[in-house]
């Protein structure tokens, strides 16, 4: 008899999830079965949902890549994990570990990479599979709903902060205070960086002025870039993790001469396009990187952060037949923090 599973599944772009049984996932040689305590809400499933991006998802699809949970069961081949391990599962679901990107630890730019919960099925559901060679191994003791979010949102922003090359004492610029944006402002804290936070939402920025950034600005209320400019002589650096594209071009305008800004938020559709002045950055010599997700190595870093206390997402759980609501309450900007779906 096919033992089965509860799960939120998308059978088509644009329309609710469809909260169904499906089938358990029996693992192949390599590859873990996981049961899911709890996943993480993040604005990439929504671009999921909503076929943002291209190309759209594999369909029918469990979205999800903010997974914790254990070891339920190890497929063949596989050595070192064994049943309740505590495991979470991020963005990164494979790449292929034998191209140029790979073997220069760029796996995140993989061009056979799979996507957890975009191209593979993620963690609305009670179980996943996924390869344990790029399963992240949680310290014994983890709240597994505070660290779901670190699985994606933690080691997006930590990765972006480093590709910024900002060193302690520098001021970084932090755009957007979601879901990503609230926890980028304490992994730069516990780099040694000093945070300015930009946003839209008075809520929000009191948030990133509780967890530590030393000046708020309200871009509804002024011109942010003007602002940091004539505050601090402009920011040595910026993250950006909102998905409107003026943020983007603000950013730019928000770094000192030599500044860099690491682009993390991806808008969806027809916005997916800037204007920024050549000139400024030829003659600021300004950098502007993209920063996709986090690598292996850059997971265990983060997660090590959020083991020690230093970085904590601040979340609410919701049950499994609410994803429909949140994901609506997400469209309409209604988020502050992380929602982290409560699945065991």
């Amino acid at each position: 008899m096919t033992r089965t599973m509860k799960a939120a599944v998308l059978h088509a772009l644009k329309t609710p999830l469809s909260i169904e049984q499906v089938p358990v996932p029996e693992p192949r040689h390599g590859e873990l079965l996981i049961r899911v305590t709890a996943c993480g809400i993040c604005h990439s499933d929504l671009h999921a949902v909503d076929g943002d991006w291209t190309p759209p998802p594999v369909i029918p699809l469990i979205p999800g890549h903010e997974v914790t949970g254990t070891v339920a069961k190890a497929g063949p081949g596989v050595k070192g994990f064994h049943p309740g391990d505590a495991v979470g599962v991020p963005w990164l679901y494979s790449a292929c570990g034998s191209c140029e990107f790979c073997l220069a630890g760029m796996e995140t730019i993989c061009k056979q990479a799979e996507a957890t919960g975009y191209t593979k099925p993620g963690g609305y559901a009670e179980y996943l599979v996924a390869p344990a060679a790029y399963v992240g191994r949680l310290p014994e003791g983890t709240d597994p709903y505070a660290m779901a979010p670190i699985l994606c949102a933690g080691v997006t922003t930590y990765r972006g902060l480093k590709r910024t090359g900002a060193r302690p004492g520098q001021w970084v610029a932090v755009v957007g205070i979601g879901g990503l944006g609230h926890i980028a402002i304490q992994y730069a804290r516990a780099m040694g960086l000093r945070v300015a936070a930009v946003d839209v939402s008075a809520e929000k920025l009191a948030l990133a002025q509780a967890l530590g950034a030393e000046l708020v600005v309200n871009g509804s209320e002024t011109d942010p870039a003007a602002a940091i400019q004539e505050t601090i002589g402009g920011s040595h650096a910026a993250i950006v993790t909102a998905v409107a594209a003026r943020a983007f071009e603000q950013a730019v305008a928000m770094l000192r001469p030599g500044g860099t800004v690491a682009y993390i938020g991806l808008p969806g559709g027809k916005a997916d396009e800037i204007r920024a002045s050549i000139s400024a950055i030829v003659n600021g010599e300004l950098s502007v990187r993209g920063s996709n997700v986090g690598t292996r190595q850059d997971l265990d870093e983060a997660v090590g952060f959020a083991a020690r206390g230093l970085v904590r997402a601040t979340i609410r759980t919701v049950a499994l037949e609410e994803i429909n609501a949140v994901l609506e309450d997400m469209r309409k900007g209604r988020i502050v923090g992380r929602a982290v779906l409560k699945i065991a």
